[in-house]
């Protein structure tokens, strides 16, 4: 049996990082990857391939990433499919796999193909296609993600219903397409789809869109998405799910379209339905039972501040531990990890964990919210930049961009920073270096930006806030 200091169940982003840290600090480590490609479900069905369409309907025509009209994206989408979509994508998700397949040989690390399932707290069986090889470790890190919620009750048919798995085998554009689930991968396929001149009807249980969100921004958000044809159904329940022929007249050319009948008494019929409420975590098959462990009902794993499970040379990192479930702070997760399992220092700032919503318009935020401000009695004031006033916002023909920053009324040090717009995702990090440092807005207001860029969004967002505070 293979000994190794390091043990990796699962490829995905926290797994790799867990592995390649542990390769730096000189410690032997195996990666067990379930599937042929390392990468885990960013790379091969989630993350990488999601943002790889985004990126590809975005420039469908010519349409640079920045602000097509609805019309770019309606003359071409009649010459697209959705097969010739996702080849474009292929290129980037087959670079992604060889870039983790590089890292993992040049840091030595093994990789072992097959389901891995506990023996006990320090041995892990390799499950492959025709052999079982037990490898025994000093420690053991779980990695092995989220797949989507699939309930009995729903009669998926990898077809016309479906889940966010599913949908990037699908070879044509449907006209129609229900999507239930407001979260983060419901309100991300449900824009791109839109974009793409499909009907799209959005069901959320909940009053408003990504409740976690600055609310000024998801308004911003549903009205653009409303703009774009997108209905959107708040505060409705989807109570039952089935498949039914095309009523006469319908405008489908499949033999069956998905049905859904809300607790408001509605019924919503489409080409395909996209089913979107949650994800369980990938511990089936673990047999977690041998190395003294368990998961809850959605199958995420306890862990304390160090990702420790309640087996302590066992950890857990990235979506199966739950909230946030991102790529980014799952890479995070995996390197913190790794350090305190051989004793390296290593901090993370989780107060300053950045979010992403890669929809169309993209979202982006670090630091507090109003919401969060106003709960907790925190004085402050919101300095806005919409794009529109930016000679790069101008350029870039955004002119639906907007970036919100929070300001402490009595320090006016920056105490958060909320996007809808362009390149939202990359603009965020100034704010978030900004708190990071405690800087104040007059920080911004003294600093000459590069122009024309977006960046200068923040000089306009500080002196817009300071303005207002110097009538309080």
């Amino acid at each position: 049996m293979r000994q190794f200091d390091l043990c990796v169940i699962g490829s995905g982003p926290a797994g790799q990082k867990a592995a390649i840290q542990a390769a730096k600090l000189g410690k032997s480590v195996a990666v067990i990857e379930a599937r042929a490609a390392v990468g885990g479900s960013a790379v091969n069905t989630g993350t990488i391939p999601s943002k790889a369409l985004r990126e590809a309907i975005l420039n469908l025509g010519g349409c640079p990433s920045l602000a097509p009209t609805t019309a770019d994206f309606m003359a071409a989408a009649k010459k697209a499919t959705l097969a010739n979509l996702w080849d474009t994508c292929g290129r980037v998700i087959r670079e992604e796999v060889e870039m983790v397949r590089s890292h993992f040989a040049r840091n030595g690390v093994a990789v072992l193909t097959g389901r891995g399932r506990f023996k006990d707290a320090h041995t892990v069986e390799v499950c492959g296609e025709h052999t079982i090889e037990a490898v025994g470790a000093a420690n053991i890190v779980i990695a092995v993600g989220t797949h989507p919620t699939r309930p009995a009750s729903v009669p998926f048919d990898e077809a016309d219903i479906i889940t966010s798995d599913e949908l990037v085998r699908l070879k044509s554009i449907p006209h129609s397409m229900i999507v239930v689930g407001g979260g983060v991968i419901g309100t991300e396929y449900a824009s791109m789809l839109a974009a793409l001149g499909v009907k799209v009807t959005l069901v959320e249980g909940r009053q408003r869109l990504l409740d976690f969100v600055d609310t000024e921004v998801i308004e911003a958000l549903q009205y653009h998405l409303r703009q774009r044809g997108v209905t959107l159904r708040m505060g409705e329940k989807v109570v039952s799910i089935k498949q039914v022929e095309p009523p006469p007249g319908a405008r489908s050319d499949n033999k069956v379209m998905a049905e859904a009948l809300l607790e408001s008494g509605k019924t919503l019929r489409a080409d395909c339905l996209l089913y979107c409420i949650g994800r369980q975590g990938a511990t089936d098959g673990l047999n977690l039972e041998a190395a003294g462990l368990s998961a809850d009902d959605r199958g995420r794993i306890k862990v304390n501040e160090h990702f420790q499970t309640q087996t302590p040379n066992i950890y857990a990192v990235g979506d199966v531990i739950g909230f946030p479930a991102l790529a980014s702070t799952g890479m995070e997760q995996g390197r913190v990890a790794a350090c305190h399992m051989f004793g390296e220092r290593c901090d993370m700032i989780e107060d300053l964990l950045p979010y992403g919503i890669y929809a169309i318009p993209e979202i982006s935020m670090v630091g507090w919210t109003e919401e969060r401000l106003t709960k907790e009695g925190i004085p402050y004031e919101a300095g806005i930049a919409q794009y529109k006033e930016i000679a790069r916002g101008q350029l870039l023909g955004d002119d639906i961009g907007m970036l919100k920053m929070l300001i402490h009324e009595e320090s006016h040090a920056v105490l958060g920073v909320h996007i809808i717009g362009t390149h939202a995702t990359e603009l965020v990090h100034i704010g978030q270096a900004a708190i990071a440092f405690k800087a104040t807005a007059e920080y911004f207001v003294n600093t000459v930006f590069n122009y024309p860029t977006l960046a200068e969004c923040y000089k306009v967002a500080a002196l817009n806030g300071l303005n207002k505070l110097r009538h309080v």
